[in-house]
């Protein structure tokens, strides 16, 4: 699975580098799962994210231990990523989201599955370490 920036967090890292340099690093991340597509213009508005049925983002701590550096361009997770069990239906997952926040907020990072997965009650949803790609561009 790779996945890329959200136009969001790539303007921050501009202003950051050059001009208003306002953008400070969340110390906690949060792991969503969509049943729409993402792409670099998506937001952290929740249409298309799975809800209901004992769904809720995964809050990672913003560290080197869960993020090891990048290299030559891309990052991965460093430890495992484990949702709550659904007491039902999440419907059929396609994207992953890395956001700034537990609910809304932006979307800083959008990952395609590799193959969709239709999540039912009892399913366990883990991404193991190294799992979640993301690539610089």
């Amino acid at each position: 699975m790779s996945g890329n920036m959200s136009n969001y967090l790539e303007n921050q890292i501009q202003d950051l580098v050059l001009g208003d340099g306002s953008f400070s690093q969340p110390a906690t991340v949060y792991v969503g799962l969509w049943t729409a597509t993402l792409d670099d213009t998506s937001d952290g508005s929740t249409s298309g994210e799975v809800s209901g049925n004992n769904y809720s983002r995964v809050a990672v701590t913003n560290n080197s231990t869960n993020w090891p550096n990048a290299s030559s361009g891309e990052k991965h997770n460093g430890a495992a990523i484990t949702f709550p069990t659904p007491s039902g239906s999440w419907g059929t997952v396609t994207h992953v989201a890395i956001l700034d926040a537990s609910s809304a907020g932006n979307i800083l990072y959008w990952i395609a599955l590799t193959a969709s997965k239709a999540i039912n009650s009892g399913d366990t949803v883990s991404f193991a370490t190294s799992a979640l790609s993301i690539q610089a561009n």
